[in-house]
This record gives structure tokens, C-alpha cells and sequence, in this order.
């Protein structure tokens, strides 16, 4: 999964009635075409039509979303609860409570529910989450959310139990208790313990790769069959139990992912709906060609659900490359870039590709403040941005500015919108065309040999520090960071290491926005909009809807109309 714009990544959030589940609001979503709600039972098969051709179910490999694929087959300490009206909470999963932290934030502790077990019978206690989360270190099984590999203390250098024994910062004083011993105060916590790696392994087991294609369950549904690039089927874990789960409701029978699925032909059954394809949904977006023409047909108006806003989009500014390191002159990018032209050229329309942006926090998360440092007209305001240059001292505008941009999802079309409108106030660019993989390697090296580029990101978790620390943190230029702008403020460092260490929710995102607006002051990037997803399923699948974050659908709450 790219988590810069997660275009790779498998998810939703819906939201239902009964035993365990959340409030229904099928189809509810703003610019969703229609209402439409169906009428959802237990059983039946559900069909996740899927363009990738793998798929981790090792939890210690997946990068999924807590309401994604695998969370079908793994539990964790925590889940989420997502929403149409309001941002995603966090709630119980495996333990009785989101958390218990110490006075210094630096320990949490969970107790565990009674009664838990897998699929093969064992018990779930203390025990097999620690070994699970241990197991993630090992260099063999990497490639997953690893938030805590830095955050447990001892963590980094820690090689994982097969070859590194046991991480002494997670204690196991008894089977339903387990400590984990952070190396600083860490508020996000109950968040990191909803991520993959905290699902149960039995000790033991998952000592080779084989256990990423049939992993020991601990949700509603267990691993069947797995064909390599081409079919995974989840069917009944016996010993899952519904009363004790608040974030799935477990009601279809089976669940069937078809891996390699062309998305304008996955478009097209979905609408015909013809056979298994009514209880059936695409993984992938929408491409805006086809929402274009699915939008005028009366008859998808109830099958095609758009998410009210999504990942955040932007022009990264490198803070440390020639004019661009003097902040008036960044500023002047703010006024100069036409974000209409962006929303057009990303989906062919201003409501298709999602509203404009003024912020960094993603919409949908807690704590998000709304404000707009630079206030002017969509399309830019030209006269602005070269009075701007003219204070910095380039009354005759700055050139060849180096400006790489990845050839995939649209992006060179993307570019050059804002090339054209940097044009008009002056600042003359030179497009510089990658493969993603190159793009990728050039904006998150070491080196940081380019001026500007253009940037999308979706928070791992529904906070703000999934916002903020990853592209503005010191620690994140370079080495694989997404830190575009090679921005390093210690005052920001300083804000990110306190709203952190922040347990309070409310009191972080107090933090969180003024650490919001103190970046913008610096111009590291031009926010440019709040990409909209668009999801089709099948006419017999309901409780499909879209929260507020992410924008996604929720696997966990779909069920079958009869």
C-alpha cells in the first residue's frame, strides 16, 4: 500500500445497526448520487474485486487500514469507529478498554476480555500479542505499519524473538494483562495498538513466509484457500465471538477477494450486476473518465458512493534549494498556483476531485482547526505572488526550477496545471518525468536534488500527528521520509515532540493545529485539495458508506441483501 495517496490501499468506512455494530448510514454520503439503503441479512458470499495481485495477511507484513482486509482475520487491542458526521474514534478490540496510561505517558496497559480464542482453538492471552508484536521486528517478516519499532523502548536494534529473545518493554505479568513501555510519552498510543502487527500470534507459529498466505485467525472469518495472483477466500472462524466485537459485524458467510481485476471492466459488472457481481464491490477508485459517465446514469445513482473529502494533496516546496529557502519567496507560490486548474486536471471537475485546501490536518481527524493564511480566489491571484517575488528580491521572476514528477495516477497532467499557473506570476519550471519508483526514491533519498514536486497523503491513523510528523518532522528527511520539503524547524520538531507526548486528546489537538498553522507561516507546501474517492458495488451489498475519515469503505460492516 502507498500510503502517500493509498491508491494501493484496500478500505472504506460504513456503518451499521446490531449486536456490536455502529449506527447505520448506508449511502449517506454527500455527492454520493442518492440514498439507495439495502436491507442487509446474515449470509451469503461478499466479493472484493481487487486490480492488485497480492495480498498480505501476515499481520506483520500489512500496511491495511484497521478497517481493511486483513482486520477481517485479525483482531487487535483497539479498533476504530468510523462515522459520516464526525471524526474516527478509537474503541476496544481484544481489550476491555482503548488504554490505560501512566502519569508520564510512557506506559500503557491493557486487560484483555475473557473467553477470547483463534481459530485453531488457542486461547488469546498477554502472550500471543506479545509475541506477534515481536515477531514484526524480525527483518524476514518486514514490510508492515511499524510505528512501534521506535516507540517501544528497546525497540530499535531489536531483531525479533527468533533471534533476539524477548522484548523486555512489553510485560506479560499475567494472560489477560499485558505493559508496554514506551521510550518517551506517546498519547497516540491506543491508535499504534490498532495497527496489524498487534494481531494474536500463537507462540511459534509464523517462523517462515508461509504464514503470510494462511495466517491463524482471530476474526469472524479464516483463510480457505490462497491462489497467488489470483483468489483468496475467508470463510467462518468458529470461534469467533460476535458479543465480544464492537468493530465487525461478521455477516456474510464468505468472503472472496478476486486479485488482477481490470477496474473498467470491475466498473462495468458492477453496474450490470449480473450473478455473483450484486454482492460484490471494486477495491480501487473510480477513474474519473468512468465517474463522469456513471454519474449521468440514473440506474448507478445507489450503487456509486464518493467520499465528502480524502488524502491531502499539495505542492512540496524544497526548503533547503536556492530561492526557495527564503520563505517569502515560498510564500509567493501560495498565491500563485490556481487550484481549480489542479482540481480539473486531477478529475476533470472542481466536485469530482475534491474541495480546496488551506490546511495540513486532513479533514475527518480531531482536533482539525479551519483557517487560510493566504486568502485568495481559487484560480490564484497573480499580482500578489509577484509583488511577493518582487520583496524577496526577484522582481524579474526565478527559472528552471527543477520539478520531478511521478508518471503515474495522472500526476504529469497534474503538474503541469500548476506549472502554467507559476508561469503567469513569473516562476518558470522545468517538468522532470519519473517512474513512481524513481520519483519515489529521489523525494524520500537523501540527497534532495530537485526544487519542487507534488505530494499526496492520507494519516496511517486518525490523528493529526499521522498528518503532521511524517511530512513536516525533522527526523523524516531522507532515509525513506516523506519530508518533500525538507523542512526542519526546531520549534515545529518541539511542538511535534509535545502534542506527542500529549495523552488528552482534546489538549494534543490544540497542539496539533497550532503546529498546523506555525508550519504554514513557513510555506513548505501549497495545500492544493482534499482528494474525493469514489467506490461502485454490486445492487445487493449495503451498509456501504464513507466517513468522514478515512475514505474509504468499511470491510468489517458490509452485509448482503438476500
Amino acid at each position: 500500500m502507498d500510503r502517500r495517496d493509498f491508491l494501493k490501499a484496500l478500505g472504506i468506512t460504513a456503518t451499521v445497526t446490531g449486536a456490536g455494530a455502529f449506527l447505520a448510514a448506508c449511502n449517506a454520503n454527500e455527492q454520493s448520487g442518492g440514498g439507495g439503503a439495502v436491507a442487509v441479512s446474515p449470509g451469503g458470499t461478499l466479493y472484493i474485486l481487487s486490480d492488485t495481485t497480492t495480498q498480505h495477511l501476515d499481520p506483520a507484513k500489512s500496511q491495511n487500514l484497521a478497517i481493511t482486509t486483513i482486520s477481517l482475520i485479525h483482531r487487535r487491542l483497539t479498533a476504530w469507529k468510523t462515522a459520516a458526521d464526525g471524526p474516527a474514534t478509537v474503541v476496544p478490540d481484544l481489550a476491555t478498554d482503548t488504554g490505560r496510561a501512566s502519569a508520564d505517558g510512557k506506559t500503557w496497559t491493557y486487560t484483555l476480555k475473557d473467553g477470547l480464542k483463534m481459530a485453531d482453538g488457542t486461547p488469546i492471552t498477554s502472550a500471543e500479542i506479545k509475541y506477534g508484536i515481536e515477531r514484526s521486528f524480525d527483518p524476514a517478516f518486514s514490510g508492515g505499519l511499524g510505528y512501534h519499532k521506535n516507540l517501544l523502548a528497546g525497540g530499535p536494534g531489536y531483531q525479533g524473538p527468533f533471534k533476539g529473545g524477548e522484548l523486555a518493554s512489553i510485560e506479560t505479568p499475567d494472560p489477560k494483562t499485558i505493559v508496554f513501555r514506551l521510550a518517551r510519552p506517546y498519547g497516540d498510543w491506543p491508535w499504534i495498538a490498532s495497527m496489524p502487527a498487534f494481531a494474536p500470534v500463537p507462540k511459534g507459529k509464523g517462523a517462515d513466509g508461509t504464514y503470510d498466505t494462511k495466517p491463524v485467525a482471530s476474526g469472524p472469518y479464516q483463510v480457505e484457500s490462497y491462489q497467488k495472483g489470483v483468489q483468496v477466500k475467508f470463510v467462518r472462524n468458529p470461534n469467533w465471538d460476535a458479543k465480544t466485537d464492537l468493530a465487525r459485524t461478521g455477516l456474510p458467510d464468505a468472503v472472496v477477494i478476486q486479485m488482477g481485476q481490470d477496474t473498467g471492466v470491475v466498473a462495468k459488472r458492477l453496474l450490470a450486476s449480473q450473478g455473483n457481481d450484486a454482492f460484490a464491490f471494486g477495491s480501487s477508485f473510480v477513474n474519473p473518465a468512468q465517474l463522469a459517465q456513471i454519474r449521468t446514469n440514473p440506474a448507478a445513482k445507489n450503487q456509486l458512493v464518493t467520499s465528502k473529502s480524502g488524502a491531502l494533496a499539495y505542492l512540496a516546496l524544497n526548503t533547503k534549494r536556492g530561492p526557495l529557502a527564503n520563505p517569502q519567496v515560498r510564500q509567493a507560490f501560495q498565491y500563485a498556483v490556481d487550484k481549480t486548474a489542479y482540481q480539473v486536471a486531477a478529475a476533470g471537475s472542481a466536485d469530482l476531485a475534491g474541495p480546496i485546501a488551506t490546511t495540513l490536518i486532513t479533514e475527518g481527524i480531531a482536533g482539525r482547526e479551519v483557517y487560510d493564511l493566504y486568502p485568495a480566489p481559487p484560480n490564484g491571484d497573480v499580482a500578489k505572488a509577484k509583488q511577493l517575488l518582487a520583496e524577496a528580491g526577484f522582481p524579474n521572476g526565478i527559472d528552471n526550477l527543477d520539478f520531478p514528477v511521478s508518471t503515474a495516477n495522472n500526476e504529469a497532467d497534474k503538474a503541469q496545471a500548476i506549472q502554467a499557473a507559476l508561469q503567469r506570476a513569473g516562476i518558470r519550471t522545468k517538468l522532470r518525468p519519473l517512474d513512481d519508483e524513481a520519483w519515489t526514491t529521489l523525494v524520500t533519498g537523501n540527497d534532495g536534488d530537485y526544487d519542487l514536486t507534488l505530494g499526496s497523503w492520507q494519516p496511517d491513523f486518525p490523528s493529526a500527528n499521522a498528518n503532521i510528523e511524517p511530512l513536516f518532522g525533522t527526523s523524516e528527511i531522507g532515509n525513506g521520509g516523506y519530508n518533500e520539503a525538507r523542512y526542519s524547524v526546531p520549534e515545529v520538531d518541539a511542538l511535534i515532540t509535545e502534542a506527542q507526548g500529549t495523552v488528552d486528546p482534546a489538549a494534543a489537538g490544540k497542539l496539533w493545529a497550532k503546529a498546523d498553522q506555525r508550519i504554514m507561516r513557513d510555506s513548505p507546501v501549497v495545500p492544493l485539495i482534499y482528494t474525493r474517492n469514489s467506490f461502485l458495488h454490486g445492487a445487493k451489498v449495503g451498509n456501504f458508506a464513507i466517513g468522514a475519515f478515512p475514505a474509504y469503505p468499511n470491510y468489517l460492516q458490509m452485509g448482503l441483501a438476500k
